[in-house]
């Protein structure tokens, strides 16, 4: 399978739910989705106040489904000023370890490996990923368009249904929405994949509460 960064000219396909959601054919993705109580609450409703409030006051409407896209057209300062004060800021908020963070426990942790890797290289490419204690990365590359959606799905709903059954709960397990960027360069790719193999050792997780992968 072939796969392609972001192009700009390229048809994409936008839906918007909390969060919006990009999608292109055969293109490389970053993806993160966290469990229904990683972060609390006040703090969440707190940031995405903020981030509207930013965007607004630079022209952009955060309601709107091409937000991203005015938010790449700004300048480079302002760009920047974006990704340090909301995005870094909402991961760092993951790595706080909110919630009960099952997923420290190596049993639960394989059943999402376990979901990742079964159709790796027939319906998709993995580049990496890593279960944390309360949320999970993953870099690959995706055919198609829509498929990225389709995906998170059956990834978060399989594992969800296997972690649920071993500790035996019922209900929510994973937030609903997932958090995707499509990634626009080589460099951009490797930013994430060292991302991925780094954020245990940025957590300070110790060995055996998280898992780590990244293709060789």
């Amino acid at each position: 399978m072939e796969f392609r960064f972001f192009d700009p000219s390229a048809k994409t396909d936008v839906t918007h739910g909390d969060l919006p959601h990009w999608e292109q054919a055969n293109a490389f993705y970053f993806i993160t989705w966290r469990t229904a109580d990683s972060i609390p609450s006040g703090v969440l409703a707190k940031w995405q106040t903020e981030r509207e409030a930013w965007l607004w006051s630079h022209g952009i409407d955060g309601r709107m489904d091409d937000w991203q896209r005015k938010l790449e057209e700004l300048p480079e300062e302002a760009h920047r000023e974006f990704y340090q004060r909301f995005t870094a800021e909402w991961h760092g908020l993951l790595d706080e370890c909110h919630g009960k963070c099952v997923l420290k426990s190596p049993d639960l942790s394989l059943l999402v490996e376990n979901s990742l890797r079964y159709f790796d290289g027939q319906r998709y490419q993995l580049e990496a990923f890593v279960v944390m204690p309360n949320h999970v990365h993953v870099l690959a590359g995706i055919p198609g368009r829509g498929e990225m959606k389709r995906l998170c799905r059956a990834w978060k709903n399989f594992s969800a249904m296997q972690i649920n059954k071993a500790l035996g709960h019922h209900g929510q397990f994973w937030q609903w929405e997932s958090f995707d960027h499509l990634v626009r360069s080589a460099a951009s790719l490797q930013k994430f994949r060292d991302y991925i193999v780094k954020n245990p050792s940025k957590a300070r997780l110790k060995p055996g509460e998280y898992r780590v992968w990244a293709k060789p």
